[in-house]
């Protein structure tokens, strides 16, 4: 059974009886799912979605992801398409083109790059790759298991080992300068 061509009905007679009985109110009909995501990508249709991306903190709060040709109709006019969707989903959902999403996330890869050659005393390449596997922090690669540098091509042993050392020191010495 298909559900919104149930609401729907043939040629369209239930939903227009529903209009015509709210004076004219336009009405959208979204398919309901269990998976946030899902709800999230149907009640945002038929704008076609890339991502969509919970901040791990917060998962009330979200990015999707839009190619940029389909960006006002994700929006839709005067918003009314995202603020239905953050209303039904009670989420704060915010839209990103895809082009603005990679300069970010270019960014941010960069800054942590910038911190890890700094801190690390390890060159670019290095720095880079760390951080494109999804290391944000000193912290993180102090703690992290030997298996999570294993993804990345060329780490061998002597460099997790060599890595997590100076990760620890680096901790050590932001520790006393506390």
């Amino acid at each position: 059974i298909d559900p919104v061509g149930a609401c729907v009905g043939m040629r369209g007679s239930r939903v227009q009886a529903v209009v015509t009985e709210l004076q004219g109110e336009k009405i959208d009909i979204v398919t309901w799912s269990e998976d946030k995501a899902t709800y999230i990508v149907n009640s945002l249709a038929p704008a076609q979605i890339s991502k969509v991306i919970f901040e791990e903190e917060n998962t009330d709060k979200i990015k999707v992801i839009i190619p940029e040709d389909q960006l006002s109709l994700a929006i839709g006019r005067k918003g009314q398409n995202v603020r239905l969707a953050s209303i039904l989903t009670n989420s704060e959902i915010d839209i990103i083109d895809e082009k603005d999403e990679k300069n970010k996330r270019n960014e941010e890869i960069k800054k942590i790059s910038e911190t890890f050659m700094k801190e690390l005393d390890v060159d670019e390449v290095i720095a880079h790759l760390l951080a494109t596997e999804g290391f944000l922090s000193i912290e993180e690669i102090a703690e992290a298991v030997d298996t999570d540098f294993k993804v990345i091509e060329g780490f061998d042993e002597n460099i997790i080992k060599n890595l997590k050392e100076r990760a620890l020191q680096t901790m050590d010495k932001r520790n006393k300068e506390l």
